[in-house]
């Protein structure tokens, strides 16, 4: 299994993926869940996934391939993260369309979070379904999560919103991911994050520009991660014991 998580803010976007795969307790593998598309200075496009590996692949791979050959309306062809969202989902049933029936006993579903910018247009975060349909991040719905989404969501819907400060939105993702590593032994390290600024001007000529964006992997050794999450542990300890108990039994 994995954990994706992507939040839209006024800041820019942020992008969250973690790097195990499995398929039992006794055959764990690292694949990063990140892709990235991108002309500098005019789109980029990140795509994270969960569902079947194999599946994922496939889909990423196809996509790829028609940029390398330069197919008409690839990825990097295309006038809006919208058609791109759309993109991947058709692919995605394409994909899927030619595997066996799920009668094989064998789920061969998967899900994405695309977003990123193209120039002409604000940034956009969309979450593709394995039928191939999708929806768009909006102020009042400022993150998606794909994968084990529900240890992490908690400390997302009290934290996020649209005016959330970056790095406030950056530890809530790491937080986030902490609370999913510590209860589910499918998900772990390393982290790829990722921030995508808002667009910017060139000052030499006045054009509009997309940002390029930040990245780093955070894995065992990472000392800043190590005290985030010592951090949050010990923050949680405190608050749990500064609430008084109370007679429950009292009438």
């Amino acid at each position: 299994m994995t954990y994706c998580v992507a939040i839209k803010i006024k800041e820019g976007l942020i992008f969250a993926s973690d790097s195990r795969t499995n398929a039992g307790i006794d055959n764990i593998s690292v694949f990063c869940k990140t892709s990235r598309f991108e002309i500098a200075g005019e789109r980029q496009i990140f795509l994270l996934n969960a569902g079947n590996l194999g599946t994922t692949q496939e889909v990423v791979s196809l996509l790829r391939k028609e940029v390398e050959r330069g197919a008409e309306h690839n990825i990097l062809q295309l006038d809006s993260l919208f058609d791109v969202a759309r993109k991947v989902g058709d692919t995605v049933r394409e994909v899927i369309r030619r595997l066996p029936s799920s009668s094989s006993g064998i789920d061969f579903g998967c899900s994405f979070l695309v977003g990123g910018q193209i120039k002409g247009e604000g940034q956009r975060l969309f979450m593709v379904y394995a039928a191939g349909n999708f929806i768009e991040a909006t102020k009042e719905t400022p993150f998606f999560q794909i994968g084990e989404l529900k240890y992490g969501k908690p400390i997302l819907d009290r934290v996020i919103n649209y005016d959330t400060p970056l790095g406030d939105a950056i530890k809530c993702a790491l937080v986030s991911f902490d609370s999913t590593l510590r209860s589910n032994l499918s998900v772990g390290l390393p982290i790829n994050l990722s921030h995508l600024p808002p667009q910017i001007i060139n000052h030499e000529d006045g054009e509009i520009e997309i940002a390029k964006p930040m990245t780093t992997l955070i894995d065992e050794s990472n000392e800043l991660f190590q005290q985030l999450r010592q951090g949050w542990c010990d923050g949680l300890q405190y608050v749990f014991k500064t609430i008084p108990n109370l007679d429950w039994w009292k009438k």
